[in-house]
C-alpha cells in the first residue's frame, strides 16, 4: 500500500497544482492532507477548493484553525520583532480574502486522522497530525531529543506518526525497547508543498509504503520517500509581491528558507 502525505501549502496555488499532478504520476492508493491550507500567499480559497473537490482527508494547520475562527492569532512562532510584524500582515490579508464557505470548512477540519493497519499478525497504527498530537503548533524539529518523540509516540499509540509544521522534511526511526520485544516507532516530517524552509524551493511530499510484511518490530519493512518535485516558484513569489503581503515572503519562496 503507497500513501501519499502532504502539508503545508500555505495558499500557493501554483505549487499545490504541481504537487498533485506529480502525487498522480505515483498512483498512490491513498492521499492524505496535514494541514496549513491558507496563510502568506494569494490563493487561500482555490487551495482549499482544489483539496475539497478531490475528497483528499485533511486535518487543521494551526493557520487553518486561526483563520477557520476569523482570529488574528495563527499560533505561529515568530523569532523575530520584524517576522511578527509581517505575519500579522499575513493572518489580516488571509482573513480579509476568504470566503464564508471555505472559513465554515476550516472549521471543520479535525485535529488528527489515524489509521489502524491490520496487514498480518501485527497492528500498525498510523497517526497524522499537524504539529505533534499534544498541540496543533508544537514544533517537532530533526533534532529533538529522542526521548521526547518517544514519549510523545508512546503516549499516542502511534507506530508511525506523520506531522509537518517546521516546513523541514525527515524520518527518524526510533527503537522502543519497553517491553518485551524491540518496537521501531517511524516519524516523519512530511516537509512542506508550498513553503519549504530546508534551503530548497521545490516543494515536497512523502510517499510511505506499506506491505503485507510491514510490521513495527521491523523496521526496513516500512518504505519512507521524500518526493521533491519543481513548481512555478517565480510566479507564486510575483503573486506576493504583487499583494500587500511582505516582499520578504517572495525571497523566502525563491530560496526556501
Amino acid at each position: 500500500m503507497k500513501i501519499a502525505l502532504f502539508s503545508d501549502i500555505h495558499a500557493n496555488l501554483p505549487a499545490l497544482e504541481a504537487c498533485l499532478a506529480h502525487i498522480d504520476t505515483q498512483q498512490p492508493d491513498a492521499i492524505y492532507c496535514l494541514g496549513d491550507m491558507v496563510g502568506y500567499n494569494i490563493w487561500p480559497n482555490e487551495v482549499i477548493n482544489i483539496i475539497r473537490q478531490r475528497g483528499i482527508p485533511t486535518i487543521a494547520g494551526n493557520y487553518d484553525f486561526g483563520i477557520g475562527r476569523a482570529s488574528d492569532e495563527c499560533g505561529c512562532a515568530y523569532k523575530t520583532e520584524e517576522d511578527k510584524e509581517m505575519g500579522k500582515v499575513s493572518i489580516s490579508y488571509t482573513n480579509s480574502i476568504v470566503n464564508s464557505s471555505e472559513r465554515q470548512y476550516l472549521r471543520t477540519l479535525p485535529a488528527h486522522i489515524r489509521v489502524e493497519f491490520q496487514l498480518n499478525d501485527d497492528k500498525l497504527n498510523l497517526l497524522m497530525v499537524h504539529g505533534s498530537p499534544r498541540k496543533i503548533n508544537e514544533y517537532l524539529f530533526e533534532d529533538r531529543e529522542e526521548g521526547s518523540i518517544l514519549r510523545i509516540m508512546q503516549q499516542a499509540d502511534a507506530d508511525i506518526m506523520c506531522f509537518g509544521h517546521t516546513h523541514k522534511p525527515y524520518h527518524r526511526v526510533i527503537a522502543d525497547t519497553n517491553g518485551e520485544d524491540i518496537v521501531y516507532r517511524h516519524a516523519i516530517n512530511i516537509g512542506s508543498v508550498g513553503k519549504p524552509k530546508d534551503g530548497d524551493p521545490r516543494g515536497c511530499y512523502v510517499l510511505v509504503t506499506l506491505n503485507e510484511d510491514s510490521s513495527a518490530q521491523n523496521k526496513e519493512s516500512i518504505s519512507v520517500a521524500f518526493m521533491r518535485f519543481e513548481y512555478n516558484v517565480e510566479q507564486a513569489a510575483q503573486a506576493v509581491e504583487n499583494s500587500m503581503l511582505p516582499n520578504k515572503y517572495a525571497d523566502m519562496l525563491r530560496k526556501g528558507y
